[in-house]
């Protein structure tokens, strides 16, 4: 086990950064020692001579000039010594880093503006370069490379395609972000492929307006630059598996994003039947499953973001899992958004976000895993930014909870515009802040006992659904990744949410209250609060439906 001692040198008393330092080397197998404050230059050499250290760590934060005479003293007694030959750290602020660095001897100098993983890399003995490989050049590489962080990712598409090609590039410099997930506009989404069917008075609503193979090849050239971010992009709402060779091709596209019951003419963003959009969305998985690409399926929020209730929203997270598990996919990334609907108290939230990751996790083995990707919810951002900035810290502390392989950082300023090059820098700067705070130590807000109680309700609430769709296809070989089944539990209400009233292919029926904080079903006429079994048997001709209670 390597051994690295580290203290503060001579009148400094400012210990802070040491800790954490000796704190990320423990956690990477390191045997630490903590010399302590205001450490003579003599008792510096003293303690390496008796420890015999790999690696000694030195701090000084005061005046630079005090810190060049310090250095320089120390030195000569470890050379003295015969004690020179020990490999050497330096932190302090920049002013006192550049005074060390002009010593040198020092292998690497710290000066505060490294973020956590950098000096995590830097231990564990890896190059950080302005070179690809150095940073993971796929999904799987990046999130070995930053253990134990989590990747961040946020979603980018201006309505210019020259201003979202220099915004790639600035956020690639900044060096703040893993993964730029490319949002191209709804005509592009919906007719790429037949770009006769545009409107062009829509051109650049709600993203990028990606027109040629040609200005994804621009987007991602202008991405390999500082940390060279992954790219990802969205997987269109029609022409799915065209959409995703081009991604391929063109940027490396990180990892598939297909929702599984979406994107159709539930939502308006295709003129797909909810049956057509789930058999080409599974087609979607299947295709990147055979390619080995990570599959990420985004469900559940889509019916939390249109005020389903809790239940529901559990039981499509595992539905999207148990589809891309159908599908082939080995690597899932889960996603978990927080705040969906916006009424929700933080513990119901987490006790939600639980019982889905439960769910999905249950279908965990050889050829199946997931990675926990955390968001905040879009629809809760106030359009006054500073209370936005606080609440994306605070969602971001309760995300933790889950322990996240990836945090999905939402702009601040969603509430007000779409995120600006520099609003996406702003925002990962929040999130690398709270990193900074609350990643290890903290309290488990998990452990609540109001929380495991929410989360074992909808666990138990789940399986009534579930059972329910079971029996709707009854004769299936597999009811739960049957587009036709799927279709008709929603036409039918068995799938439901308040804001599909109307809708010529669903229910709409569902009626929901925020009750002590969670998103609950009601009585349409008394309001009461309902079981699942009470709910699925007031749907028409469902009245016999058998369901455990």
């Amino acid at each position: 086990m390597p051994t690295v001692i580290a203290g503060a040198l001579g009148n400094c008393v400012h210990v802070a950064g040491i800790v954490k330092f000796l704190s990320i080397a423990e956690r990477l197998g390191y045997q630490t020692e903590f010399l302590g404050a205001a450490v003579p230059v003599e008792k510096f050499v003293e303690e390496i001579r008796a420890r015999d250290p790999d690696l000694v760590g030195i701090s000084y934060r005061l005046t630079p000039e005090v810190a060049g005479r310090l250095l320089e003293d120390l030195r000569w007694r470890l050379e003295k010594e015969g004690l020179a030959d020990r490999r050497f750290v330096f932190a302090g602020t920049p002013p006192v880093c550049a005074v060390a660095e002009q010593q040198g001897w020092f292998e690497r100098c710290f000066s505060g503006l490294e973020e956590p993983e950098e000096v995590a890399a830097y231990l564990k003995g890896e190059r950080v370069s302005a070179e690809p490989e150095d940073f993971g050049s796929t999904q799987l590489a990046r999130l070995e490379k930053k253990k134990p962080y989590p990747l961040l990712r946020h979603h980018f598409g201006l309505p210019s395609l020259e201003d979202t090609i220099e915004g790639v590039r600035r956020i690639a410099e900044a060096k703040v972000l893993d993964v730029i997930s490319l949002g191209p506009d709804q005509n592009a989404q919906e007719s790429f492929f037949r770009p006769e069917e545009m409107d062009p008075a829509l051109d650049g609503s709600g993203g990028v307006p990606l027109r040629t193979r040609e200005d994804l090849v621009r987007i991602y050239q202008a991405s390999r630059t500082g940390n060279y971010p992954l790219l990802r992009i969205y997987s269109g709402t029609r022409d799915l598996i065209k959409w995703a060779e081009l991604a391929l091709e063109t940027i490396n596209n990180a990892w598939g994003a297909i929702p599984l019951c979406w994107y159709n003419a539930l939502d308006g963003r295709s003129k797909r039947t909810p049956e057509e959009a789930i058999a080409e969305n599974q087609a979607a998985m299947r295709w990147y499953a055979e390619r080995g690409i990570p599959v990420e399926v985004n469900e559940a929020h889509h019916w939390s973001m249109r005020d389903s209730h809790d239940t529901l929203s559990v039981v499509m997270a595992y539905l999207a899992a148990y589809n891309a598990r159908a599908m082939g996919v080995k690597h899932y990334i889960a996603q978990y958004m927080f705040n969906s609907p916006p009424s929700m108290y933080g513990g119901m939230d987490l006790a939600k976000l639980l019982a889905q990751m439960e769910m999905v996790e249950s279908l965990h083995g050889e050829d199946f895993v997931s990675m926990r990707q955390v968001r905040a919810g879009l629809l809760h951002f106030s359009p006054d930014p500073q209370v936005a900035k606080g609440q994306l810290a605070a969602s971001t502390v309760l995300a933790l909870g889950l322990r996240p392989h990836i945090i999905h950082v939402v702009a601040f300023c969603e509430g007000d515009h779409a995120a600006t090059a520099d609003d996406v820098i702003e925002s990962c700067h929040i999130v690398r802040g709270v990193l900074r705070n609350c990643l290890f130590g903290m309290p488990d807000p998990t452990a609540d006992p109001k929380v495991q109680e929410r989360k074992e309700e909808l666990l138990a609430e789940a399986e009534v659904l579930l059972t329910a769709l079971r029996t709707l296809g009854a004769g299936e070989e597999d009811p739960l990744i049957s587009p036709r089944v799927l279709a008709e539990a929603i036409r039918l209400g068995v799938l439901d949410a308040p804001h599909l009233k109307g809708n010529p292919f669903a229910a709409g029926r569902l009626e929901t209250r925020t009750v002590d904080g969670a998103l609950r079903a009601v009585d349409p006429e008394t309001k009461r609060v309902l079981k699942e079994s009470e709910r699925l048997r007031a749907l028409p001709g469902m009245e016999d439906l058998a369901l455990p209670e």
